[in-house]
Protein backbone atom coordinates (compact mmCIF):
# COMPACT_ATOMS: atom_id res chain seq x y z
CA UNK A 1 0.00 0.00 0.00
CA UNK A 2 1.72 3.51 -1.08
CA UNK A 3 1.01 6.55 1.04
CA UNK A 4 -2.15 7.61 -1.73
CA UNK A 5 -4.19 4.24 -0.27
CA UNK A 6 -3.90 5.24 3.28
CA UNK A 7 -7.35 5.94 5.17
CA UNK A 8 -7.79 7.86 7.74
CA UNK A 9 -10.35 6.32 10.50
CA UNK A 10 -13.67 6.35 8.86
CA UNK A 11 -12.51 7.08 5.45
CA UNK A 12 -14.00 6.14 2.32
CA UNK A 13 -11.34 3.66 0.60
CA UNK A 14 -10.36 5.05 -3.18
CA UNK A 15 -11.90 2.51 -5.56
CA UNK A 16 -9.84 0.25 -7.82
CA UNK A 17 -10.78 0.84 -11.88
CA UNK A 18 -8.05 -2.10 -13.20
CA UNK A 19 -7.80 -1.63 -17.14
CA UNK A 20 -7.46 -5.25 -19.40
CA UNK A 21 -5.52 -2.95 -21.54
CA UNK A 22 -4.93 -5.85 -24.58
CA UNK A 23 -8.63 -6.63 -24.44
CA UNK A 24 -10.10 -3.01 -24.56
CA UNK A 25 -6.99 -1.87 -26.61
CA UNK A 26 -8.72 -4.28 -29.49
CA UNK A 27 -11.97 -2.48 -29.20
CA UNK A 28 -10.44 0.64 -31.66
CA UNK A 29 -10.20 -1.00 -35.71
CA UNK A 30 -7.38 0.87 -36.60
CA UNK A 31 -4.46 -1.01 -36.97
CA UNK A 32 -3.26 -1.34 -33.03
CA UNK A 33 -2.25 -4.93 -33.97
CA UNK A 34 1.22 -3.56 -35.15
CA UNK A 35 0.93 -0.81 -33.14
CA UNK A 36 -0.15 -1.73 -29.57
CA UNK A 37 2.41 -0.36 -27.43
CA UNK A 38 1.52 3.32 -28.85
CA UNK A 39 -2.58 2.13 -28.76
CA UNK A 40 -1.46 1.39 -25.26
CA UNK A 41 0.00 4.50 -24.99
CA UNK A 42 -3.00 6.56 -25.95
CA UNK A 43 -5.65 4.15 -24.15
CA UNK A 44 -3.71 5.21 -20.74
CA UNK A 45 -4.10 9.29 -21.98
CA UNK A 46 -7.81 8.61 -21.92
CA UNK A 47 -8.21 7.09 -18.56
CA UNK A 48 -6.50 9.60 -16.87
CA UNK A 49 -8.86 12.14 -16.55
CA UNK A 50 -11.02 9.28 -14.90
CA UNK A 51 -8.60 9.56 -11.90
CA UNK A 52 -9.53 12.77 -10.48
CA UNK A 53 -12.82 13.26 -12.09
CA UNK A 54 -14.68 9.90 -11.95
CA UNK A 55 -17.03 8.00 -14.08
CA UNK A 56 -19.36 9.86 -16.14
CA UNK A 57 -22.51 8.84 -13.71
CA UNK A 58 -25.12 8.42 -16.44
CA UNK A 59 -23.63 5.85 -18.39
CA UNK A 60 -23.24 3.96 -15.09
CA UNK A 61 -25.58 1.15 -13.55
CA UNK A 62 -27.03 2.26 -10.16
CA UNK A 63 -24.75 0.03 -8.60
CA UNK A 64 -22.32 1.12 -9.49
CA UNK A 65 -22.29 5.03 -9.24
CA UNK A 66 -19.45 4.94 -6.76
CA UNK A 67 -17.14 5.04 -9.89
CA UNK A 68 -18.78 8.44 -10.07
CA UNK A 69 -17.32 9.70 -6.78
CA UNK A 70 -13.17 10.84 -7.18
CA UNK A 71 -10.21 10.02 -6.85
CA UNK A 72 -10.20 6.72 -8.34
CA UNK A 73 -7.05 4.74 -8.28
CA UNK A 74 -6.74 3.47 -12.25
CA UNK A 75 -4.63 0.91 -13.11
CA UNK A 76 -3.63 -0.34 -16.51
CA UNK A 77 -2.57 -3.57 -16.49
CA UNK A 78 -0.69 -4.37 -20.12
CA UNK A 79 1.41 -7.61 -21.33
CA UNK A 80 3.61 -8.36 -24.38
CA UNK A 81 4.62 -5.06 -26.72
CA UNK A 82 2.94 -2.96 -24.80
CA UNK A 83 5.23 -3.53 -21.53
CA UNK A 84 7.11 -0.87 -22.11
CA UNK A 85 4.74 2.00 -21.64
CA UNK A 86 5.18 3.87 -18.50
CA UNK A 87 2.98 5.03 -16.10
CA UNK A 88 1.61 8.40 -16.13
CA UNK A 89 0.70 10.55 -12.98
CA UNK A 90 -2.55 9.54 -12.80
CA UNK A 91 -2.80 6.04 -14.23
CA UNK A 92 -0.51 3.13 -12.75
CA UNK A 93 0.80 0.69 -15.64
CA UNK A 94 1.53 -2.96 -14.41
CA UNK A 95 3.44 -4.88 -16.83
CA UNK A 96 1.90 -8.23 -16.27
CA UNK A 97 5.04 -11.21 -15.87
CA UNK A 98 2.67 -14.14 -17.50
CA UNK A 99 -0.99 -13.84 -18.10
CA UNK A 100 -2.85 -9.95 -18.10
CA UNK A 101 -5.57 -11.55 -16.97
CA UNK A 102 -3.72 -13.82 -14.21
CA UNK A 103 -2.33 -10.12 -13.64
CA UNK A 104 -5.91 -8.45 -12.98
CA UNK A 105 -7.21 -11.14 -10.84
CA UNK A 106 -3.97 -10.75 -8.83
CA UNK A 107 -4.63 -6.86 -8.18
CA UNK A 108 -8.16 -7.17 -7.36
CA UNK A 109 -8.07 -9.65 -5.33
CA UNK A 110 -5.22 -8.56 -3.17
CA UNK A 111 -6.75 -5.25 -2.47
CA UNK A 112 -9.21 -6.87 -0.53
CA UNK A 113 -13.02 -7.27 -0.44
CA UNK A 114 -13.84 -4.08 1.87
CA UNK A 115 -12.25 -1.99 -0.93
CA UNK A 116 -14.51 -1.17 -4.26
CA UNK A 117 -13.61 -2.41 -7.26
CA UNK A 118 -14.06 -3.00 -10.88
CA UNK A 119 -12.18 -4.72 -13.86
CA UNK A 120 -12.42 -3.34 -17.63
CA UNK A 121 -12.63 -5.73 -20.23
CA UNK A 122 -15.11 -7.81 -22.63
CA UNK A 123 -12.85 -10.80 -21.79
CA UNK A 124 -15.92 -13.63 -21.00
CA UNK A 125 -13.62 -15.91 -19.02
CA UNK A 126 -11.85 -12.85 -17.08
CA UNK A 127 -15.32 -11.12 -16.41
CA UNK A 128 -16.17 -14.61 -14.54
CA UNK A 129 -13.12 -14.76 -12.81
CA UNK A 130 -13.64 -11.29 -11.55
CA UNK A 131 -17.14 -11.40 -10.81
CA UNK A 132 -16.38 -14.57 -8.83
CA UNK A 133 -14.49 -12.76 -6.43
CA UNK A 134 -17.09 -10.22 -5.74
CA UNK A 135 -15.26 -7.42 -8.32
CA UNK A 136 -17.79 -5.19 -10.57
CA UNK A 137 -17.24 -5.66 -14.51
CA UNK A 138 -17.77 -3.20 -17.13
CA UNK A 139 -17.17 -3.32 -20.85
CA UNK A 140 -14.72 -1.61 -22.65
CA UNK A 141 -17.66 1.32 -23.62
CA UNK A 142 -18.22 2.54 -20.02
CA UNK A 143 -14.52 4.40 -20.65
CA UNK A 144 -13.87 7.33 -22.64
CA UNK A 145 -12.64 6.14 -26.16
CA UNK A 146 -9.25 6.60 -26.53
CA UNK A 147 -8.15 8.41 -29.59
CA UNK A 148 -7.28 6.33 -33.10
CA UNK A 149 -3.67 5.79 -34.04
CA UNK A 150 -2.49 8.24 -36.68
CA UNK A 151 -3.02 6.59 -40.09
CA UNK A 152 -5.00 4.29 -38.62
CA UNK A 153 -7.22 2.54 -40.86
CA UNK A 154 -10.72 2.90 -40.28
CA UNK A 155 -13.00 0.56 -39.61
CA UNK A 156 -10.81 -2.24 -41.00
CA UNK A 157 -11.22 -5.33 -39.19
CA UNK A 158 -7.76 -7.53 -37.82
CA UNK A 159 -6.98 -9.99 -40.02
CA UNK A 160 -7.73 -13.72 -38.50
Amino acid sequence: MDDGDRQEPGARARPLVVVDAANVVGAVPDGWWRRRAEATELLRDALGPLAEAGFPAGGLPAELRWLAVPPLEVVLVVEGAARRVAPSATVRVVGAQGSGDDAIVRLVTEAGAGRPRVVVTADRDLRRRAAGRGVAVLGPGALPPRSRLPGGQKGRIRPG
